[in-house]
């Protein structure tokens, strides 16, 4: 019984987790796109939105990383 309890709060925890963090990231885009700040296109969006939610749903802290260059010529 209390390992269900425990489940059940887990995955609540997770859901909530989950819906502030794709709250965050439609923020983030939304402010980029009305500021003008960037373009994206479809690609890079998704690869923007995938890193930020595994940024912000991550039990661990994020460690940045440089990049030194591009994928796109």
């Amino acid at each position: 019984m209390l390992q269900r309890q425990q489940a059940s709060a887990v995955v609540a925890a997770r859901r909530q987790i989950v819906d502030g963090a794709v709250g965050m990231v439609d923020m983030a885009l939304t402010q980029l796109a009305d500021k003008g700040i960037v373009n994206l296109d479809e690609e890079r969006k998704a690869a923007m939105v995938s890193n930020l939610l595994v940024a912000l749903c991550s039990d661990k802290a994020a460690a940045p990383i440089v990049n030194a260059g591009t994928l796109y010529p």
